[in-house]
């Protein structure tokens, strides 16, 4: 079986670091190089519970897509969870990789696996990356278009089933900004947190940008300006994406759990990176998906609760 550093070195391939942000840090976390791997595991997050998961099926490398150090830290010690968790998974032999921005932005990445789980036909990167090595283009997010224009509201319910289906299960659902009725056909995606992005978005011309960690008021400014470029479009003057004449507003949004549409992504991992580490080194790993329910939110409360039910508590 192959050793740790050739796993890596495959890992890197599939999802170059490279493509990661700059302010972002993935790749090897923990890990001892010569360490035979003969199973690995995927998760979304590296939480304390994912990671005695890991070691209890005997997992000799954990990749997750968020990371465990997300931020600067000083310590590793016992005083914090993470330095516990460095701990058990040293003591247990267990490495810890990490996707995250690089894996964003990969090919049959994060984004990619979204675009594909959604419907979506001729898909591009949002914000395309320039890579003269890669076969296939390359970026963060993905823009395009669906077979056939649908209903913002069915068009929801799908991202909705998809999710739930083929990424993570989770109380928070997903929440809606637009007209239900209104058709919609060209979509833009960044799974994570995506409100940073809005002005591409807009420069795209998609009728939906579905993302993640949407606040208010961001998008409150976000969907005014959409209406009021619409409704100078239906004057007759031409403003935003759009022809004179064109009443449509665009775009609308759609807020998803982040670590639910991100796990979309392992569907494709748990395909690619066997049969890469087997094509590299003559040997297959076996491989798993913890599809554990890791974002922290428990409960959705959407109605109010009839108070004579609650008489007594």
């Amino acid at each position: 079986m192959p050793n740790l550093k050739q796993v890596i070195d495959v890992l890197e391939t599939l999802y170059p670091l490279r493509y990661a942000e700059e302010w972002d840090e993935p790749g090897l976390i923990v890990g001892d190089l010569n360490h035979e791997v003969n199973r690995i595991v995927f998760a979304a997050d590296p939480t304390s519970a994912i990671v005695d998961k890991a070691v209890a099926t005997g997992a000799d490398l954990l990749v997750t897509h968020h990371p465990l150090f997300f931020r600067s830290v000083h310590e590793a010690s016992g005083l914090g969870f993470r330095g516990d968790i460095v701990r058990r998974l040293y003591q247990h032999g267990c490495g810890l990789w990490v996707g995250h921005t690089n894996a964003d932005a990969a090919y049959r990445g994060v984004g990619q696996a979204a675009a594909d789980y959604f419907g979506l036909v001729g898909s591009q990167p949002l914000v395309p990356i320039e890579d003269t090595a890669a076969a296939h283009p390359v970026g963060l997010g993905r823009v395009g278009r669906l077979p056939e224009p649908i209903t913002l509201k069915d068009f929801a319910q799908r991202v909705f089933d998809e999710v739930s289906d083929h990424g993570m299960v989770t109380a928070l659902g997903i929440q809606m900004c637009g007209d239900p009725e209104a058709l919609v056909r060209r979509i833009a995606i960044l799974p994570g947190s995506g409100d940073s992005l809005f002005n591409e978005v807009r420069a795209t011309g998609a009728d939906v940008y579905v993302t993640s960690d949407l606040r208010h008021h961001p998008v409150t400014d976000a969907i005014e300006q959409a209406r009021y470029e619409a409704r100078m479009r239906g004057q007759g003057i031409a403003l935003g994406q759009g022809e004179s004449g064109d009443g449509h507003v665009r775009p609308y949004f759609i807020n998803t759990p982040h670590a639910a549409i991100e796990s979309m992504w392992f569907n494709y991992a748990l395909e690619d990176v066997p049969v890469a580490v087997e094509r590299a080194t003559g040997s297959r790993p076996e491989v798993e998906w913890f599809r554990d329910t890791t974002d922290p939110w428990t409960l959705s409360i959407t109605s109010r609760q009839d108070r004579a039910t609650t008489v007594g508590y």
